[in-house]
C-alpha cells in the first residue's frame, strides 16, 4: 500500500468518489488537507469569504446539477458560520458534504479552550445532516469518506458531515484507497404498487401533489407521463418546481396565493391526492381526501395525514412500475385539456395579480432562456416568483425551502453557475438579505463566475416592515436599514453594475445585456413598498 499523509489521503478519497469541486475556506486545523488538495490537481478548490458562503454555494452546486456539492471549513465557528447553509440543504433533501476540521485529537470535548475548539461539536449539527462521523486515524479516511458517500447516495438525500483534527491530517501511513460506490435506488414493493394502483383506479377525480423528491429521483418524464395519463392536474411545492413544464395544460402551479380561489373551492372536488416526493405538509386543506403518498423516506408517510396509503421508494421507480401495471388495468382517460385550461385560468385570474412584482417577474422569465436557472430569495419578488415565475425543466427554480433564509440566494447561485456554467443563473434578493453575503462578489470575480444578481432595494427589510405597519397602527421598528451605494461597491470589487430606475422592461433589456457578457453583473431596482403577495391587508 502507499504511504501517504491523511491530508492526501482525503483529497484522493474525495477525487474518486466524484468530487471536482470544492467550497472552502482555509484555516490552521485544515492545512493537512489543503496541502493534499494542493496535489491533487482535478479537483477545484473555490475559496470564499465567509464560511456561510461555503455551504450555500455547495447546495446551489447540488441542486442545479443533480451531484453532491462539498463544503470545507474550520471547527467551532468555521462549521457554525456553515450551519445556516447545511440547514437549508436539510430542509431541501439536498446532497451536502460537509468537511469540517477539529481540535488536536487529544482535547477533542474536554474544554480546555483550544483554538476554535467547541466541546461536542458534532451534537450541534446532528439536527440538520444525515450522518456524522469523526475521523481519527488516517487508515480510517477512505472508509469513512466511502461511508459518507453511500449515505449521500442512497435513501433520502440531506447533508452529510466528516471531521477530522490537524494531526491526522498531517500523520503518513499507509492507506489503501477505495473505488466509488455504485448504489441503485430501491424500487418499491410489488404489493405495494399493486395496492396503489387499484386505488387510482377506483378514484373519481385524482390531483397529483409533486414535490422536491421528483426532482431529486429525476422523476419529471414519469410524473408528467403518469399525469397525462390520467389527465390529473399537478400541484408543485416550491421545491418540486419543474416536476412538470408549466407549459403543460396539466400544470395548476405551486402552493396558495393571494385570492387564490382553487385552494377554497376546486381542491374539495379530488377525491385523492397522489402525492410524490412530498411530505404533505398543507393537510388543511385535505379534509375528506385519501393521500396516495410516494417517497422514498418512510419516516414521511403518513406524518402529516393520518388518511395515507403509502409507497415506499424510489420516485422514479414507483412511478415507472405504477404506470406501467396502471396501463394494464385501464385505458388512458379521456382528455381534459379544455376543462383543465379554463381551471388553470380560473385560478391564475387578474385578481391575482399583484403590481409591481407582476411587471418584474414576467421581465425577468421573459430575458431568461428556458433552461436558466432563477434562486429565488426570501424577499418580495422571491415570494411572488413561487407561483408567477413560469418553470419548464427540473433544477431551474431554487428556493430555500422551510428554512427561508435571508441571504442564502447570491452564494447559492455562485454555486449553481459552477455547476452549470454554460446556463444563466439569475439570482432575485433584496437588499436585506444581499448585505448578509454582499462580500462573495469578491469570490465571484476571483473565480469568473458570472452569476446575474437582481437586487431589489427598499431600503429596508421590506417584508418586515409592512407587515409591522399594517399590524400594528402604522408602527415600524427595527426594519428600516441603511445602505452602501450598490453601484460604487459593486464596481469596486470589479463587477458589472447597473442601475434600473424605469421599470420592468428596462430590467429585462438589463438582464438580457448582462447574460451576454463574461462578468458577473448586479442590477440594482430601487423600490418603495409592495402589496403583500399572501394575503389582505
Amino acid at each position: 500500500m502507499p504511504k501517504m499523509t491523511g491530508g492526501e489521503a482525503l483529497a484522493k478519497s474525495l477525487y474518486r468518489e466524484g468530487v471536482r469541486v470544492i467550497f472552502g475556506l482555509p484555516g490552521v486545523q485544515l492545512y493537512g488537507l489543503l496541502d493534499g488538495l494542493a496535489k491533487e490537481p482535478g479537483i477545484r478548490f473555490i475559496n470564499t469569504r465567509h464560511e456561510q458562503a461555503t455551504t450555500y454555494m455547495a447546495d446551489g452546486f447540488a441542486r442545479a446539477s443533480g451531484e453532491i456539492g462539498t463544503a470545507l471549513v474550520v471547527p467551532g465557528p468555521g462549521l457554525q458560520n456553515a450551519s445556516a447553509g447545511l440547514g437549508t440543504a436539510y430542509s431541501a433533501s439536498s446532497p451536502v458534504l460537509l468537511v469540517s476540521g477539529q481540535v488536536e485529537k487529544d482535547h477533542i470535548n474536554l474544554e480546555r479552550g483550544m483554538l476554535h475548539e467547541i466541546k461536542g461539536q458534532m451534537e450541534t449539527i446532528k439536527p440538520i445532516t444525515k450522518h456524522q462521523r469523526l475521523i481519527l486515524d488516517p487508515t480510517e479516511i477512505p472508509e469513512a469518506v466511502h461511508e459518507a458517500f453511500e449515505q449521500l447516495q442512497t435513501g433520502r438525500p440531506r447533508p452529510v458531515e466528516i471531521e477530522i483534527p490537524p494531526e491526522t491530517l498531517y500523520e503518513v501511513a499507509e492507506v489503501e484507497l477505495l473505488e466509488a460506490g455504485i448504489y441503485e435506488r430501491p424500487s418499491a414493493n410489488p404489493e405495494s404498487i399493486t395496492a396503489g394502483v387499484q386505488t387510482i383506479a377506483n378514484a373519481k377525480n385524482p390531483i397529483i401533489w409533486a414535490g422536491g423528491g421528483v426532482i431529486s429521483s429525476e422523476s419529471s418524464k414519469e410524473l408528467t407521463e403518469l399525469a397525462e395519463y390520467l389527465q390529473a392536474p399537478v400541484i408543485t411545492t416550491g421545491e418540486g418546481r419543474g416536476s412538470i413544464s408549466d407549459k403543460n395544460y396539466l400544470s395548476m402551479g405551486s402552493f396558495r396565493f393571494k385570492n387564490d380561489t382553487f385552494f377554497e373551492n376546486e381542491i374539495n372536488d379530488f377525491d385523492l391526492v397522489i402525492a410524490v416526493g412530498t411530505r404533505m405538509l398543507n393537510t388543511e386543506y385535505f379534509e375528506k381526501q385519501k393521500i396516495l403518498q410516494i417517497d422514498i423516506d418512510d419516516e414521511e408517510i403518513g406524518r402529516n395525514y393520518e388518511n395515507t396509503q403509502g409507497i415506499l421508494g424510489d420516485a422514479k421507480k414507483s412511478l415507472q412500475n405504477l404506470l406501467s401495471e396502471l396501463k394494464n388495468q385501464m385505458p388512458p382517460k379521456t382528455s381534459r385539456k379544455d376543462e383543465l385550461v379554463s381551471m388553470k385560468q380560473k385560478r391564475f385570474n387578474p385578481e391575482t395579480i399583484i403590481e409591481p412584482q407582476q411587471s418584474y417577474i414576467e421581465a425577468i422569465r421573459a430575458a431568461i432562456p428556458e433552461d436558466g436557472i432563477l434562486v429565488a430569495g426570501m424577499t418580495q419578488l422571491g415570494y411572488y416568483s413561487r407561483n408567477r415565475f413560469e418553470v419548464y425543466e427540473p433544477r431551474t427554480y431554487i428556493t430555500s425551502s422551510y428554512y427561508g433564509n435571508l441571504g442564502y440566494a447570491f452564494p447559492t447561485a455562485l454555486g449553481a453557475k459552477v455547476a452549470q456554467p454554460d446556463k444563466a443563473v439569475v439570482a432575485v434578493s433584496g437588499d436585506g438579505g444581499f448585505m448578509f453575503n454582499v462580500q462573495e462578489l469578491s469570490t465571484a470575480v476571483r473565480h469568473n463566475i458570472n452569476v446575474v444578481t437582481v437586487l431589489f432595494n427598499d431600503n429596508a427589510y421590506g417584508n418586515v416592515m409592512r407587515d409591522q405597519v399594517n399590524m400594528f397602527d402604522g408602527r415600524e421598528y427595527g426594519a428600516k436599514v441603511t445602505n452602501p451605494d450598490f453601484i460604487k461597491l459593486a464596481e469596486s470589487f470589479g463587477v458589472n453594475a447597473i442601475r434600473v430606475e424605469n421599470g420592468a422592461e428596462e430590467l429585462k433589456a438589463a438582464i438580457t445585456a448582462a447574460l451576454q457578457i463574461d462578468q458577473p453583473t448586479l442590477i440594482e431596482v430601487p423600490v418603495g413598498e409592495m402589496p403583500n403577495p399572501f394575503r389582505h391587508y
